[in-house]
């Protein structure tokens, strides 16, 4: 029999990045401008503008991310979601090998970081917010991982680690 929290799945947006947006509309007009020339002189602005374009189309991929976390079957995963179209799995984390989830400015991870060794993974949205909702977790001994979830999340988690996920 399967609980409620068998599966939970959260979605923020990550902050729009300016020097994207702004790359992004300087990338188009020169793309215009290109495109312009190339219609009335030689193939070279032709080449240029087909560069220009996709140049635009990367960076649009990427001035618009979103991150999925999804709690399934003690284990999260994390999708990053490009532009609202494009899917990829950047991280997949087993509740087995957790060593604490608390709220990011919490008491309760103060041993955690003295330890400068861990690599940062950030899947928050980047807005600075009050309070604070991200979460911090501690994962093998070896990542931070940066993180908005919602309270089912945590929830969902604490069911299978009590002694490791805190609420403050």
């Amino acid at each position: 029999m399967m609980n409620d929290n068998s599966y939970v799945e959260v979605l923020v947006a990550r902050k729009p990045s300016p020097v994207m947006t702004v790359l992004k509309y300087i990338l188009i007009l020169l793309a215009a401008f290109s495109f312009l020339m190339g219609m009335t002189s030689s193939i070279v602005f032709v080449i240029i503008f087909i560069a220009l374009a996709v140049g635009v189309y990367f960076v649009s991929l990427n001035a618009s991310i979103e991150y999925e976390y999804q709690y399934c079957e003690r284990e999260i995963t994390v999708d990053k979601i490009l532009n609202k179209s494009k899917r990829k799995r950047v991280a997949v984390f087993e509740t087995d090998k957790l060593e604490a989830l608390a709220p990011s400015k919490s008491y309760h991870l103060d041993d955690y970081r003295k330890n400068t060794n861990y690599r940062t993974l950030d899947f928050s949205s980047g807005i600075e917010q009050q309070p604070d909702p991200t979460y911090t977790m501690y994962y093998d001994g070896r990542e931070k991982v940066v993180f908005e979830p919602n309270e089912q999340f945590v929830e969902a988690i604490k069911n299978v680690a009590p002694r490791k996920v805190f609420n403050d």
